[in-house]
């Protein structure tokens, strides 16, 4: 035991859908001792409370703590996060219809919003009489409002949405993140930063005394 070496790597936010939160739950470890890894997996962290949802703000210290309550000289490296969030959300709320339900109005408000926007920003900037002015000076005759230009701007349209968002379908396009993934990772970066440092300012997070 003296020689042996827990690596532990706990990602800064994981869910899980049960109350009886153990360290095999939010933690991948390593260890040369087959049984002390095998023992730690089932260690308990958090007692969850709450029926339907419920956040805990931990610090790797206090789960240190707990591994050297139980093999005192077992050295630890950390290779994860300092501080971490456990999120519970109960399977029966999670798959709730009313979850399904706003998820739907969701995207409905968002369609009829885009193009709404794409609608006010083509009146704005004339597009109408712009294709008009084109078909004029290109062919001599007057647009009847039904043109290749029409067609291919609405077209044009359609595939700038899918290159943008990377998606067509249910399928991708390419393995590269999309611009909105992206900002969805960064906004997820800067909740659980401001969570972690809100608990830690107020010191309501699971840590060592």
């Amino acid at each position: 035991m003296m020689n042996d070496i827990l690596y532990l790597k706990i990602d800064r936010n994981t869910q899980v859908d049960h109350t009886d939160v153990r360290l095999g739950d939010v933690a991948k470890l390593e260890c040369t001792n087959v049984s002390v890894k095998n023992r730690l997996k089932t260690l308990k962290l958090v007692k969850v409370q709450a029926e339907k949802s419920d956040r805990y703000i931990c610090s790797v210290l206090k789960v240190i703590e707990l591994i050297h309550e139980i093999y005192p000289n077992l050295e630890i490296q950390n290779l994860g996060e300092p501080d971490f969030i456990i999120e519970y959300e109960s399977p029966a709320y999670a798959n709730d219809r009313w979850s399904v339900v706003k998820v739907v109005f969701v995207c409905l408000i968002i369609f009829f919003g885009s193009a709404f926007s794409i609608m006010a920003f083509n009146n704005d900037i004339g597009v109408n009489q712009v294709f008009h002015q084109v078909y004029a000076l290109v062919m001599g005759s007057e647009s009847d409002g039904f043109t290749v230009l029409e067609v291919s701007y609405a077209l044009g349209i359609a595939v700038g949405i899918i290159v943008f968002y990377n998606h067509f379908g249910g399928k991708r396009i390419t393995k590269d993140p999309t611009p909105i993934e992206v900002q969805m990772r960064l906004y997820e970066d800067d909740v659980n930063t401001t969570l972690i440092e809100g608990c830690n300012r107020e010191e309501t997070n699971i840590d060592v005394d």
